[in-house]
């Protein structure tokens, strides 16, 4: 990955060569303003993620490698039809990224260890099928993917970490950084890079998410420490883009949002890779990165007496995702989703 510029470095790298998308100070203002009311409420830290209903109740062991499983496959879940591919767990019916959960959950409650590499590196594709089983008789996307996925995870983790993600981790010393090139190298699908203007760019989408989540669910200790934790960037998925535009943090010219109304109605896809798609992403990253800037630069003038309250580009972004799932509908009608079908995210 050396060769290759960070994804913060990306960001900024393409935003400065941009020709589809920019961004807009009074936008970036205006969602910095907001977030800094919700850190210095208390509304937003640490424990929002650790508050789900979904996530684990314990920083264990066992939480480690929920987090791995989940994160590989973390990706694609908007299906190509209006039928959402829906999990029900616990009575209550779950979408998104949560219907993964969901469903990770109820197979380890059905007695099915789908933490275990030993296990998964194995799984059929009916016992899976099974899993992943919908409330709706809908599909969820990209199966064949996500089976392989399991089979190739679990394989390298038995083979070269005796059978546990914590080998992977104890190797990374305490880098965030170090954790992503450790996935990136035994994990070939967490490989989300691009090239454009002919450099060769990355934005780890799944990698940096796991690397937060295990810092959110540890507190930021244990296996939560990382000393680099705030070089971690913004995923840059489908939906943090939307919350962006919503806010007038991201501008896009006409001819993409031509493109993404035909998305949202005839179902055109943006390529993985392509100019739009890669600008859209780095420009959500970028945005981000200027909004924690901006966070910092208020809690400080806010905040008189020393303080733990921490920002940085984890937190902006579960802000950002979770208004999204609480304000889906305005948000849609205001610009739609990028659909672009891939196993970055």
């Amino acid at each position: 990955m050396s060769s290759v510029l960070t994804p913060a470095a990306s960001a900024e790298f393409v935003v400065l060569n941009a020709d589809h998308v920019s961004l807009d100070p009074l936008g970036v203002n205006k969602l910095a303003d907001q977030i800094t009311m919700a850190i210095s409420s208390g509304t937003l830290g640490l424990k929002n993620w650790t508050d789900q209903e979904l996530t684990p109740n314990l920083a264990n062991d066992r939480a480690v490698e929920w987090i791995f499983v989940t994160d590989l496959l973390n990706f694609s879940f908007w299906t190509d039809t209006g039928l959402q591919y829906e999990v029900l767990y616990n009575q209550k019916v779950h979408t998104g990224y949560w219907s993964l959960c969901a469903a990770v959950n109820r197979a380890i409650d059905d007695g099915f260890d789908l933490l275990d590499p030993n296990t998964y590196q194995h799984i059929t594709e009916s016992d899976l099928r099974f899993i992943f089983r919908s409330a709706n008789g809908s599909e969820i996307p990209l199966f064949g993917e996500r089976l392989r996925l399991l089979h190739e995870a679990g394989k390298t983790l038995v083979r070269n970490f005796n059978g546990s993600f914590i080998n992977v981790v104890n190797q990374c010393n305490n880098s965030a950084l170090k954790l992503l090139d450790l996935i990136c190298e035994w994990f070939p699908s967490f490989r989300d890079c691009a090239v454009y203007r002919g450099q060769q760019i990355s934005f780890l989408k799944r990698a940096q998410i796991l690397v937060g989540d295990l810092w959110s669910c540890f507190g930021g200790k244990g296996w939560g420490y990382f000393y680099d934790i705030d070089e971690i960037t913004a995923f840059a998925d489908y939906r943090v883009p939307q919350v962006l535009f919503f806010f007038g943090a991201l501008k896009y010219d006409v001819e993409l949002t031509n493109l993404l109304h035909r998305g949202a109605s005839i179902g055109e896809l943006i390529p993985n890779g392509s100019p739009m798609e890669v600008e859209i992403r780095a420009a959500s990253i970028h945005a981000v990165q200027l909004i924690v800037q901006q966070v910092k630069q208020r809690l400080g003038e806010l905040l008189t007496q020393p303080t733990k309250i921490h920002c940085n580009a984890i937190l902006v972004d579960n802000y950002i995702w979770n208004y999204r799932r609480d304000h889906a509908q305005a948000i849609d009608e205001t610009i739609p989703m990028h659909r672009t079908r891939c196993l970055f995210y």
